[in-house]
């Protein structure tokens, strides 16, 4: 231990130095405490965020696939819902009284009627003789329908094109109709059977090796290198339709944009790397109705902002960094409140938040008056918009 200092045996020199080496040692000791404070906060808000992204790990794990708030996520209003609980548990009491006492009528199950534009084949069944035991002639009264629904899978037809060839005996003129457009030039595909396969093949995700087995089950047996020669073909006869419908979705002034991974096998490696399909549409209250999917290799701004090239006006997307380069250039970015809404979600099941559950209830607001709005012309939603959700 250092002996104790007489303050009184020392000059005024010493107390100034002492006094100027207890303020340094007192600056050192506030660093380090200061340092110390900083150290704790860090690691408490990084403990924090360790939860929150651990009970979300949990939750996409474990818990069900839902955003809506339920009556157990509620906390703030467990003693409301609790009250309305009971007044609809009373309310149905009563209607359960009220229903005792009139006398119930047999509710007859009603099928919905088949679809009048459907071919039908008529099936007759009549009794063998039209004459009764007595000898009299039995006479029709009536008849009773019955419609069974039936499918034929895979039913090919053929259609034969006869072009007939005429000539005139005295000049030799040759005549005869030419050949009608094709899809595909000398190709045994119908429009109709092609628009099968791709439909199959995109709409519902039927591989065209799968295809190939349900046609052979029908008798015919296009090889899988033939079905994949007419989607390749069909995909250049339809590129004029695509590029006009890009047109048509660079005229509007707001666009919805997202994209989705695929997998990808390269050419000449087995191993297959992350793609993405970029999706672009137009909104839901316009007459174009209208997707185009394009893809992209990776997932960077390069595939939008080809796609988007010298457009300018209002894009729907997520906060993903690929589109701020085409936010830069004078596109408008609107956030997307579903993505949104997903991350108050995410913080309300992690930490019980009460805030992000207040923003939740707003946000389910917007959505009932959108819900309400969906059906109006464009001055009565805008007029909706202003009165409820603003």
């Amino acid at each position: 231990m250092k002996p104790a200092l007489n303050l009184k045996e020392l000059s005024p020199d010493q107390l100034r130095e002492l006094a100027e080496q207890l303020l340094r040692e007192t600056q050192q000791k506030d660093e380090v405490i200061a340092t110390r404070d900083r150290r704790i906060q860090h690691v408490e808000l990084e403990n924090g965020k360790l939860k929150h992204e651990l009970a979300i790990l949990k939750l996409h794990k474990f818990a069900r696939t839902s955003e809506a708030l339920n009556s157990q996520q509620c906390s703030l209003l467990d003693d409301l819902v609790n009250e309305d609980i009971a007044a609809i548990e009373e309310q149905l009491a009563r209607h359960e009284q009220l229903l005792q006492a009139e006398p119930k009528q047999k509710q007859i199950p009603r099928r919905a009627p088949l679809p009048g534009d459907l071919p039908r084949t008529l099936t007759h069944h009549e009794p063998d003789t039209t004459r009764c035991d007595c000898d009299c002639e039995l006479r029709r009264i009536g008849e009773d329908i019955r419609e069974k629904l039936d499918y034929i899978p895979g039913t090919f037809t053929i259609e034969r094109h006869i072009r007939g060839k005429w000539a005139c005996p005295n000049c030799e003129t040759f005549v005869q109709t030419p050949v009608p457009p094709q899809v595909i030039d000398k190709g045994i595909p119908a429009p109709g059977l092609l628009a099968q396969v791709l439909v199959a093949k995109y709409g519902d995700h039927l591989p065209l090796y799968r295809q190939e087995r349900i046609f052979a089950r029908a008798g015919v047996e296009p090889a899988r290198s033939t079905l994949a020669d007419w989607v390749g073909r069909c995909g250049v006869a339809l590129q004029p339709l695509v590029d006009r419908l890009r047109e048509l979705l660079h005229q509007q002034d707001v666009l919805h944009a997202d994209e989705t991974p695929v997998s990808m096998l390269e050419p000449g490696k087995k191993k297959t790397h992350k793609a993405y399909v970029w999706a672009y549409t137009s909104t839901a209250f316009l007459q174009l109705n209208a997707v185009i999917y394009d893809f992209a290799p990776g997932r960077s701004g390069e595939g939008a902002r080809s796609f988007l090239c010298d457009w300018q006006g209002k894009l729907v997307c997520d906060d993903f960094s690929g589109y701020k380069a085409s936010f830069r250039g004078g596109i408008v970015e609107i956030g997307c409140m579903a993505h949104a809404c997903r991350k108050f979600f995410d913080l309300h099941m992690a930490n019980q938040s009460t805030l992000a559950q207040s923003a939740l209830e707003q946000i389910g607001k917007l959505y009932d008056i959108e819900r309400l709005a969906r059906d109006m012309d464009d001055e009565s939603r805008l007029a909706c918009r202003q009165q409820h959700a603003k």
